[in-house]
C-alpha cells in the first residue's frame, strides 16, 4: 500500500442500506419570549406621565360658603 493513501480500505454494501450519521443538522430550539416594552422604557414612560400630571395646574377648589 502507498503510504500517502488512509490504511483503511472503503467497503460499500452491494445490499440493504447505507446509513451516514456525520451528516450536520440544524437544531431548532424553544422561541424566547421578549417583552413589548423593556423596562427602562417602561420607567421613561411612567417618569413622563409623572412630570405631566405635576405640570398640570392642580383643579380650582370649589368657593368656600359663608
Amino acid at each position: 500500500m502507498p503510504e500517502g493513501k488512509a490504511a483503511f480500505r472503503e467497503v460499500l454494501p452491494k445490499q440493504g442500506q447505507l446509513s451516514v450519521e456525520d451528516t450536520a443538522a440544524m437544531v431548532l430550539c424553544k422561541p424566547k419570549v421578549l417583552p413589548l416594552k423593556s423596562v427602562s422604557l417602561e420607567k421613561l414612560e411612567k417618569l413622563q406621565r409623572e412630570l405631566l400630571e405635576a405640570a398640570r395646574p392642580p383643579e380650582e377648589a370649589p368657593p368656600p360658603r359663608p
